[in-house]
């Protein structure tokens, strides 16, 4: 081994001993509410796929009709010769669902923070930003070169105390949140934090990544679901979730969206997303448009679910949205959990540090409507199996 490389080993050892080395298994199958795991058939909670669209008959229809027609790859950035009529159509699509004036897409959720803050915000800026933000929005405003200032995790009190002290010393000021926080399955309290950016002139920022097909009229977000059309400067969101397939959309005003496309350095500087997946993405905003059966499936799954849980006696934290965490504490209890699970036939992986702070180690349960109520109770029969097994319940 190089020497200079040598400390890597060191911490990968320090991680194994702490419990906090990830290991990562191999899927074998199409998402759903099954998989075959490592060569294993289990019933999975750990998928993003909401709405269970990840493997629908009619999006893998649509992408394969797209690949006869468009080829594979894009072979070009969006502002060269990436941009297809297809991406044009989703962007409308998008625009259109969520009651916005335009969209533009990106490579993923992940590419549209990295591109969003640091074209909105510099060095002489600031970013308010929740204590809890998703590594794309720390990532993003880092990249910005803008003085950030933490305010605690969906306090809008800590915001205007925070905005109040120092608003007046950067000529531009940026409020960002999660509209669901994806290791909690909390929701942030949009009307307020919006009362206070309003008040501070603070261009307000939402990634609904998490909320995009789950909150909201059919699905259609977090800004849907508090009523706040048109209040919201910027609106980001994945497709790779509740959408099922993958990629990045910032929605929002207009001016927003037309200075992305000439400063979003993803959009610039990295090809477009395939035919395939952009025709995926267009039908699933057809069957979000067409009914809200599976929206209204998942939250009848998201009810059940936590209700026996917590009859069962496990702590679930704070969530309010179909994210489930099973609070555990220590990493290596976490870990060995999600091992016991997998011997029952249940993939439903442990997060620790750094996915959530020290101390707060547990198994994220991923509800979908996918799931059948039968899935459901396989899996709650599991986790009391296990949680007495260990002593976490009695």
């Amino acid at each position: 081994m190089s020497e200079k490389l040598k400390w890597i080993q060191e911490e990968i050892q320090n991680l194994q001993n702490s419990g906090l080395y990830n290991r990562i298994r191999t899927i074998n199958s199409p998402q759903g509410a099954w998989l075959v795991v490592d060569g294993q058939r289990a019933l999975n909670f750990c998928s993003n796929n909401y709405l269970g669209l990840a493997n629908h008959p009619r999006l893998v229809s649509a992408a394969c009709t797209a690949v006869e027609k468009y080829g594979v790859g894009p072979a070009a950035v969006r502002s060269i010769a990436g941009t297809t009529e297809q991406h044009i159509e989703l962007e409308k699509r998008l625009a259109a669902f969520k009651g916005v004036e335009a969209a533009i897409t990106f490579q993923s959720g992940f590419s549209a923070n990295l591109a969003t803050l640091p074209a909105l915000v510099g060095k002489d800026d600031a970013i308010f930003s929740d204590e809890l933000n998703h590594a794309s929005i720390i990532d993003g405003s880092r990249l910005s070169g803008a003085k950030i200032i933490r305010y605690n995790h969906n306090d809008p009190r800590d915001l205007q105390r925070q905005l109040s002290e120092s608003r007046s010393s950067f000529p531009k000021a940026l409020v960002v949140t999660d509209g669901v926080f994806s290791m909690d399955g909390d929701i942030a309290p949009l009307d307020e934090i919006y009362a206070v950016a309003q008040q501070y002139d603070a261009i307000l920022m939402v990634d609904d990544a998490h909320g995009e097909g789950v909150l909201g009229r059919g699905g259609r977000g977090i800004v849907d679901h508090f009523g706040l059309h048109g209040k919201v400067d910027v609106e980001v969101g994945t497709l790779s979730k509740a959408f099922g397939v993958v990629g990045g959309v910032v929605a929002g005003n207009s001016l927003v969206i037309e200075w992305l496309r000439q400063r979003g350095r993803p959009f610039l500087f990295s090809s477009a997303m395939t035919a395939a997946d952009t025709a995926a993405c267009l039908e699933a905003v057809n069957l979000l448009e067409e009914s809200t059966i599976l929206v209204d499936k998942l939250w009848e799954n998201t009810r059940y679910f936590k209700a026996e849980m917590t009859r069962l006696g496990f702590d679930i934290g704070r969530s309010t949205t179909p994210i489930t965490p099973i609070m555990l504490g220590e990493a290596v209890l976490a870990q060995q959990f999600s091992r016991s699970l997998f011997e029952e036939s249940v993939f439903a992986m442990a997060l620790g540090f750094p996915t959530v702070p020290r101390g707060k180690a547990r198994i994220r349960v991923m509800i979908s409507a996918a799931h059948s109520r039968e899935d459901l109770d396989q899996g709650l029969t599991a986790f009391q199996k296990v949680g007495r097994s260990m002593g976490v319940i009695a």
